[in-house]
């Protein structure tokens, strides 16, 4: 009788397809998260009491600056690219 050596072939592990880097890190969701509150904030603010005029200096002029900065967080937090060890490696 005949054997058959069969040798088994080691595959490669296969890549995986997403091995691309997160665009944003955990401190980057952070502050969107945190500017999202701030806005939420400024909308009640905004919008708070029936017991005040709707011209109250509140809701007209500090409501809008709460909002204003929440969406100025949030392009910041969009935008911020944090300092990575990979980056100061390549020198770029």
């Amino acid at each position: 009788m005949a054997t058959t050596n069969r040798k088994k072939v080691n595959k490669p592990a296969e890549k995986k397809v997403n091995d691309l880097p997160m665009v944003f890190n955990k401190q980057n969701y952070r502050l969107l998260i945190i500017s999202l509150a701030i806005i939420v904030l400024g909308f009640i603010v905004m919008g708070m009491g029936k017991e005040k005029p709707f011209d109250d200096p509140i809701k007209i002029t500090v409501a809008p600056i709460i909002v204003l900065i929440g969406f100025a967080l949030g392009v910041y937090s969009i935008l911020h690219a944090p300092k990575s060890s990979d980056n100061q490696e390549t020198g770029t």
